[in-house]
């Protein structure tokens, strides 16, 4: 981040780009717990300069209260009542936008409220997964605690691609201390924790390929960083063990136009240093933006000079 302060996270550059699809659902959604302040926090789902409306707007995965902030006809308030108070606002809103017509808080405020109020009507559907056949949930590892969690964000996040929505960003863990972030006992924890998700995941791509979703759909499976080959010392903050590295770790991409059973590059023996088709992050984000139509070059902002290295390339050697 530095001193140019944070910058647009992948999701909110998809909704800038992109636009929506469905003006009852926001582009971005995000569920799930999101890192923690020291590695992003709630920034890893912002819009920073390209304004609120394009940052990720987060849901609970409790598919009986998705919108514990926005719920509809809160405090006995009558759907009349309320609809009158929201168009009185808009009337408020409009009147205020003649005066102050390059105001961009006030835009994305006027664009919130509206959205919020279809948001009402529209995530309670959405997230009504006992519509979804026993099969299917089962599909997902709904049946079974240790992935129902995970496998309820899955599910409605193919749900969500059905009604629209540009941008899923799913979170695993990250608000349990311990669980991915884990420096030693690294195998056990894993243990723990791969099924989990490994179901869920399973479950999303076997339904997108089935229902025809999966050539438009791209999946993409991060993490923060890798972990070094070899134990270290630890102290300050860190404890003992493998540390945090990002000279040589995984993800996957699926759908979307990827090649499937593809590996591409490889790191040295030690699994230190890439070696083999090096990539900056921000290959990975340039990939993401041209399977989706986007040039990672051509998005700009007026006023705002971003650095070359930044943008990255796409990775054409994965693409199908």
């Amino acid at each position: 981040m530095g001193d140019r302060g944070t910058q647009p996270t992948i999701g909110s550059w998809v909704s800038y780009g992109l636009g929506s699809l469905n003006e009852q659902l926001p582009k971005f959604i995000v569920m799930g717990n999101s890192i923690g302040g020291c590695c992003g926090g709630e920034f890893g789902h912002g819009a920073s300069y390209l304004g609120p409306q394009h940052a990720g707007v987060k849901l609970s995965s409790d598919p009986k209260n998705p919108l514990p902030f926005v719920k509809p006809h809160a405090n006995g308030v009558t759907a009349e009542e309320q609809a009158a108070e929201l168009d009185l606002i808009g009337k408020l809103n409009r009147a205020a936008g003649v005066e102050y017509p390059d105001d961009p808080q006030l835009r994305a405020r006027i664009r919130s409220y509206e959205l919020a109020a279809g948001m009402q009507t529209a995530v309670p559907e959405l997230m009504q997964l006992d519509q979804e056949t026993a099969r299917t949930q089962k599909m997902y590892g709904l049946d079974e605690e240790h992935s129902r969690e995970f496998g309820t964000q899955c599910l409605a996040a193919r749900r969500m691609v059905e009604k629209g929505v540009r941008f899923v960003q799913l979170y695993h863990g990250a608000g349990s201390a311990g669980t991915w972030d884990a420096h030693s006992d690294i195998k056990n924890k894993y243990d723990i924790e791969t099924p989990k998700v490994d179901k869920p995941i399973a479950g999303l791509l076997k339904d997108l390929k089935q229902r025809g979703l999966l050539d438009s759909t791209l999946v993409v499976f991060g993490t923060e960083f890798g972990r070094t080959p070899g134990a270290q010392p630890g102290g300050g903050t860190t404890p003992p063990g493998r540390d945090h590295h990002p000279q040589g770790f995984t993800c996957w991409l699926a759908g979307g136009g990827i090649k499937g059973g593809v590996t591409h590059g490889a790191t040295d023996e030690l699994g230190f240093y890439g070696i083999e088709d090096p990539h900056y992050v921000t290959d990975i984000h340039a990939t993401v933006l041209h399977q989706l139509g986007l040039d990672s070059h051509e998005l700009e902002v007026p006023g705002r000079k971003r650095i070359d290295i930044h943008r990255g390339r796409p990775i054409m050697e994965i693409i199908a």
